[in-house]
């Protein structure tokens, strides 16, 4: 059997606890893979590593940090399809998705490349006679990362480049549900020319995730995944005296106003809700239908969802995989199954999918509630797997305040050719990313992702201008050179004059 061992120092490092973890490939329900799971004395290796490293790559030029980046970002180019081969065999999502995953961190490597930019400082000149006042900022030393299974490339690449392009040094704990992909990046990164130490990978449970927390070493601590272990990481990472930055979980809505196409407006749907079967925090999994809307749009969705090829990621002809586990199926079934008796009508029944030669595979067909109350389960929880629910309202103001009484603020997208109507959504709804006829809207690399509410638990969102401060600290350097022709001593109050 494989095994996934830890990168520390430059170099694959077995386990030593003789504690693994199963990694499964989702399209066939084997195990084939196993994960060696760190202990307390394995992550303080990594982090020692990394501190030692830090002393050196702290002070290394921008424009060698640079170099090296650019190097990492030709490498993983390179690299795709294997890369992308990696998250299909186990997370099981389409190996275009997977593509697609690996672009979407290209983005934030490139982001990266332009550090120098960045952290380009502050000067003022003649503050006060003689007196110039000058802000830079300098990175914080060990950061950590931990990263969830959904997106095993995409996500790391959207911490570790900025952190280490600013001058930190990396410890990164990948989902042990898919860890091959970030090992594979490491290598990569080194291959590029990272010095030894300065990006490290653990793999572990909760472990490793809560010495990594409490280590008096670690600066600063990121992290993506569900709210309820978003929530505890900021905890226990405050509680330690760690900056943080903790994106959770998300109900996303998608408003579908009358003049909408609801062709265009059920093509997207279908995307966003059953893309990467699901299992991604930006998916709309609630479509609010205004007005009249509701009954057209449900039925051009549900006759899309039928056409849906479901089947093993690596078979080209497929447009959904499986799920990532066994349990994570029966968990996502179950709110369909309770769905009709908390009033949903369930128009699409996905729970009974099966694909030809995969029988124990992990997959699931897509599912699609229509008129959800707003208590069912299916409408408060985040499903996390091909389930779309639909609710109606009847005004464009009804809609506005369902979606703004939704705890989480990640995402939301509105469908119209009102302009007046976008406008005023855009300023109106209570979520930090929002599309326009855009159902996904993931900001470009060089602007920041980040939710609001039980979406985001921290202060600053990741990539973009956000994260280049949140793995950095601001310094402010007041400088008098006296002139030559000055001289004696003045021992009175310093004053602006």
């Amino acid at each position: 059997m494989k095994t996934v061992n830890h990168w520390i120092g430059g170099k694959a490092v077995e386990g030593a606890t003789g504690r693994f973890g199963p990694v499964y490939n989702p399209a066939t329900g084997a195990q084939d893979t196993q994960v060696a799971l760190a202990s307390v004395d394995e992550v303080d290796a990594a982090v020692a590593t990394a501190k030692e490293a830090f002393r050196v790559w702290g002070g290394t030029s921008l424009a060698k940090r640079t170099a090296i980046l650019f190097k990492f970002r030709e490498l993983v180019v390179a690299h795709r399809d294997e890369l992308a081969e990696l998250i299909t065999a186990e997370h099981g999502k389409v190996h275009s998705d997977a593509l697609g995953e690996v672009a979407r961190g290209l983005e934030i490597v490139e982001l990266a490349c332009s550090i120098a930019e960045k952290l380009k400082g502050e000067l003022s000149t003649q503050v006060s006679t003689g007196v110039d006042v000058s802000s830079i900022r300098q990175p914080l030393g060990v950061v950590a990362g931990i990263t969830p299974f959904n997106f095993p490339a995409m996500v790391p690449m959207w911490m570790f480049p900025v952190a280490i392009a600013c001058g930190n040094t990396f410890v990164l704990k990948p989902s042990e549900k898919d860890p091959s992909a970030a090992v594979r990046l490491a290598e990569l990164a080194f291959e590029a020319g990272v010095p030894e130490g300065v990006l490290n990978v653990v793999h572990g449970d909760k472990v490793a995730v809560d010495r990594l927390l409490e280590h008096p070493d670690i600066a600063a601590v990121s992290f993506v995944g569900s709210t309820p272990i978003a929530q505890y990481i900021q905890a226990k990472a405050v509680e330690h005296g760690k900056r943080v930055q903790a994106l959770g979980g998300a109900k996303n809505h998608m408003l579908v106003l009358p003049d909408a196409d609801l062709d265009f407006a059920a093509d997207n749907a279908i995307n966003a809700a059953y893309g990467s079967a699901g299992e991604r925090c930006m998916a709309v999994s609630v479509v609010v239908a205004v007005g009249d809307t509701g009954d057209e749009l449900v039925k051009k969705i549900a006759d899309r969802a039928a056409k849906l090829r479901i089947g093993p990621g690596n078979d080209p002809a497929s447009e959904m995989g499986p799920l990532i586990t066994k349990e994570h199926r029966e968990k996502v079934a179950s709110y369909v199954r309770g769905a009709a008796a908390q009033g949903a009508e369930v128009v699409v029944d996905g729970t009974g999918y099966t694909v030809e030669g995969h029988e124990d595979g992990f997959f699931i067909g897509v599912s699609l509630l229509d008129k959800v109350p707003t208590t069912a389960d299916a409408y408060r929880d985040e499903i996390f797997g091909p389930v779309l629910c639909v609710v109606r309202a009847e005004t464009y103001d009804e809609a506005i305040e369902l979606i703004n009484s939704s705890r989480w603020g990640n995402g939301t997208a509105i469908f119209t050719r009102d302009g007046g109507a976008a406008r005023r959504f855009q300023l109106e709804v209570e979520a930090g990313m929002v599309g326009v006829n855009v159902p996904i809207p993931v900001p470009v690399g060089y602007h920041s992702f980040g939710g609001w509410k039980d979406s985001l638990f921290g202060d600053h969102h990741i990539y973009g201008n956000d994260g280049v401060h949140f793995y950095t600290r601001g310094k402010v350097v007041t400088t008098r050179w006296p002139d030559p022709s000055d001289g004696g001593i003045n021992l009175g109050f310093p004053s602006n004059h």
